[in-house]
C-alpha cells in the first residue's frame, strides 16, 4: 500500500506535536523524581481518566476484539468485558485508598503494609518480575500488532516498523515523564478515537452496508452479544467463567483487582482523593460502554470482505505466514479506506501503540527506579540520578519489549498467558486492604504458585500425554491451587508486627471488618460506607452494561430491547449519583 502526502502530512503532524509535548514539559518532569513518575501529585480527574483510557487504548486492542469477535462472535468480549467488575471495586472502594497511601509506587506499599525481610523482597522481586518481565510481555503483545498494522498496511519488515514505531515514544516518554505521557495522551485518544470511528463508518458499504452485514451467513450467528444459553460450553467459558471468577482472581494490567499499576500511578498522581476517583470512574465508563463498538463493526464487516485465513493469506502473499491469524483481518480492513482517511487512521493507531508504550515504559521504570534502585542499590541516590535511571531504563525496556515481539503469534495467545500467569493472586490484591492476617508470604506464595501452574498447562501438560484442557478449565484449576497455596502459606507463617498494621490502619483507614483482632472495636463501625460502595459498584456495572447493550441494539436496529436497556441506563445512572453524594458526604 502507498500512502499519499496527505497520509503521511497526518502521521508526521501527529509525531511533531507528540515530540513537542515531550519537549515542552521536560524541564519541569526533570526536577525530582515525582514529578518523572508522578507529575508532582496534582493532575485533575478529566485528565487522568482520559490518560487511563488511552493507555488500554493500545494498537494490540482492536486485534484482540477483531480475533475474539471471528472465532467466538460478540459475546467472546466477556473475555474483558468482566473486568468492568474490578474496574468499578476500584473507584468506589480502593481509589481513595490508594491516592491516602501517598506512596511513589504501588509497589512501596508493601512496606507500608507488611513487615520484615519478606516485605522487603516481595517489593524488590515484584519491581523486576512486575516492572521488567511482566512488563516486556506486555508491551511485546503491543509490539506484534504493530508489527502486523506495518506488514499490511506499509509492507513494513518487523524490525522497520519497530524502529520507527519506538524512536519518537521513547524520546517524549525519557524527555517528558508522566506529565507529558498524560498531556500527550489526551491529544492521541482524541486521534484514536476520531480514526476508530471514520473508519467503522467507511468500512460498512465496503461490506455491503449495515444490513447486508447483519444478515451474512458468515456474520449472523455471531451478534448475540450473550452467548448461547443452551450451549453450556460457549456459556460457561465465554460468561460465567468471566463473570463468577476471572475478574477477581485474575491479574491483568490495566483491570487488577483493588487496583494497581498504571492505573495506581494514575491515581497517585491525582490532586486528591475525590479526583482519584473520578478519573477511575471516567475510565470505565469510556472504556466499556465507549468504545468496544467501532472495532466490533470493523470484526464484523471482516468476516463478509476476508472471512477466512486464506483470504487474509491471498490478499497479502508478501505476510509471513506465521503470523496470519485472526487478529490480522482488522488491519486487513484499514487497508480499504481512502487516502486522507487512511493517513488520519494510521495515525490514530501509532497513537493507540504510543500512549500505551509510554505509560508503560515510565510505569515500569518507576518500578526499577524507586523500588529497586533507590531501595536496595543506592538509597542516598539523589533526584537528578533517579530521574536518569528511570529514563536509561525506559530505553532497556522498549530494547527488550521489541525483541521480544519478535517471538509471539497473535494477541490472544498473549492475553491467555497473562490471565493465566495472574489467576489466583487477585483475591489477595482485594482483601489485604481488609484482612490483617494476609501477610508478605501469602503474595510470595501465590505469585510463585501461579506462575508454575500457569508454565504447566501452557508447555507441560500435554507433553506429559494428558489431552489439552480447556482455557475456562485451567482458569478454574488454577485460581483454585494457588487460593489453596497462598491461604495454607498465609496461615503456616507469622503475620505481619502488629505496629506495622497498626500504622498502616490508622494511615489508610479502611473499613476494620477484617482489622478487629489488630485494632479492637476502638475504630468504630465495622463496615463504614463498605455497603454503600459496594452498592455504587454494582450500580456503575449496570449503568456501564446497559448501555454498552443499549448501543449494540441500536446498531442491530432491534429498537425495543435497545429503549429498555437506555432505560434501565437512566435509572441505574440516577442511582449511582445519589450512591455518589451519599459516599462522598
Amino acid at each position: 500500500m502507498t500512502l499519499t502526502t496527505i497520509d503521511w502530512s497526518f502521521i508526521i503532524l501527529f509525531f511533531l506535536v507528540s515530540l513537542f509535548i515531550g519537549i515542552w514539559v521536560a524541564k519541569r518532569s526533570g526536577q525530582s523524581s515525582s514529578e518523572f513518575f508522578l507529575s508532582g501529585r496534582n493532575m485533575p480527574w478529566w485528565l487522568l481518566g482520559v490518560s487511563m483510557v488511552a493507555t488500554t487504548f493500545s494498537a494490540d486492542t482492536p486485534n484482540l476484539v477483531t480475533d475474539l469477535v471471528r472465532k467466538e462472535g460478540v459475546a467472546g468480549n466477556w473475555a474483558w468485558w468482566a473486568f468492568l467488575l474490578t474496574g468499578m471495586l476500584t473507584v468506589f472502594v480502593y481509589a481513595r485508598l490508594w491516592r491516602r497511601s501517598g506512596v511513589m509506587t504501588d509497589l512501596e506499599f508493601y512496606e507500608m503494609r507488611y513487615s520484615g525481610k519478606a516485605a522487603a523482597f516481595l517489593r524488590g522481586f515484584r519491581s523486576l518480575y512486575l516492572g521488567v518481565i511482566f512488563n516486556i510481555l506486555v508491551m511485546a503483545t503491543v509490539c506484534l500488532a504493530a508489527i502486523k498494522i506495518g506488514a499490511v498496511m506499509l509492507d513494513f519488515k518487523p524490525i522497520t516498523t519497530l524502529l520507527l514505531a519506538s524512536i519518537i515514544t521513547v524520546a517524549y516518554s525519557t524527555l517528558g515523564g508522566l506529565r507529558g505521557i498524560i498531556i500527550t495522551d489526551f491529544f492521541q485518544f482524541g486521534i484514536a478515537m476520531i480514526g476508530t470511528v471514520l473508519a467503522a463508518i467507511y468500512l460498512l458499504p465496503e461490506a455491503g452496508g449495515l444490513e447486508n452485514v447483519l444478515n451474512h451467513s458468515n456474520v449472523s450467528d455471531k451478534l448475540n452479544i450473550l452467548p448461547d444459553f443452551n450451549n453450556s460450553e460457549q456459556l460457561w467459558s465465554l460468561l460465567i467463567i468471566p463473570l463468577a471468577v476471572q475478574w477477581w482472581a485474575s491479574y491483568y494490567p490495566g483491570s487488577e483487582p483493588g487496583g494497581g499499576g498504571y492505573i495506581a500511578q494514575r491515581m497517585l498522581a491525582a490532586k486528591d482523593e475525590t479526583n482519584a476517583v473520578g478519573a477511575t470512574l471516567l475510565y470505565n465508563i469510556a472504556h466499556y460502554a465507549l468504545r468496544p463498538w467501532p472495532w466490533i463493526i470493523i470484526a464484523l464487516c471482516s468476516l463478509v470482505v476476508f472471512p477466512d485465513l486464506d483470504s487474509i493469506q491471498a490478499a497479502f502473499p508478501q505476510i509471513d505466514p506465521s503470523i496470519i491469524d485472526d487478529d490480522l483481518a482488522y488491519s486487513a480492513m484499514l487497508t480499504k479506506l481512502p487516502h486522507g482517511l487512511l493517513g488520519l487512521v494510521l495515525a490514530s493507531l501509532i497513537a493507540a501503540f504510543m500512549s500505551t508504550i509510554s505509560t508503560h515504559l515510565n510505569w515500569g521504570s518507576s518500578y526499577i527506579a524507586n523500588d529497586f534502585y533507590r531501595r536496595f542499590i543506592n538509597p542516598e541516590a539523589t533526584e537528578k540520578q533517579l530521574v536518569n535511571v528511570g529514563r536509561i531504563s525506559t530505553v532497556g525496556l522498549m530494547v527488550f519489549a521489541a525483541a521480544a515481539a519478535l517471538g509471539l503469534k497473535n494477541a490472544k495467545e498473549a492475553f491467555d498467558i497473562i490471565v493465566l500467569v495472574g489467576a489466583g493472586t487477585g483475591l489477595i490484591f482485594i482483601l489485604r486492604w481488609f484482612w490483617w492476617r494476609i501477610n508478605a508470604y501469602s503474595e510470595i506464595a501465590a505469585m510463585i504458585i501461579s506462575f508454575v501452574v500457569a508454565i504447566y498447562f501452557k508447555f507441560i501438560h500435554t507433553k506429559l500425554g494428558f489431552e489439552p484442557l480447556a482455557g475456562h478449565t485451567e482458569l478454574i484449576s488454577s485460581v483454585a491451587i494457588t487460593t489453596i497455596g497462598w491461604l495454607l502459606v498465609t496461615y503456616l507463617t507469622r503475620p505481619t508486627e502488629r505496629e506495622t498494621l497498626v500504622g498502616f490502619y490508622e494511615k489508610i483507614r479502611p473499613a476494620n471488618i477484617g482489622w478487629q483482632a489488630v485494632v479492637g472495636q476502638q475504630a468504630g463501625p465495622a463496615t463504614g460506607k463498605l455497603p454503600m460502595q459496594i452498592l455504587g459498584m454494582l450500580s456503575g456495572c449496570i449503568a456501564v452494561y446497559s448501555a454498552l447493550f443499549a448501543t449494540g441494539f441500536f446498531i442491530y436496529g432491534n429498537t425495543t430491547n435497545a429503549l429498555m436497556a437506555s432505560v434501565l441506563t437512566l435509572i441505574s445512572s440516577g442511582s449511582l449519583f445519589v450512591i455518589w453524594k451519599r459516599i462522598n458526604t
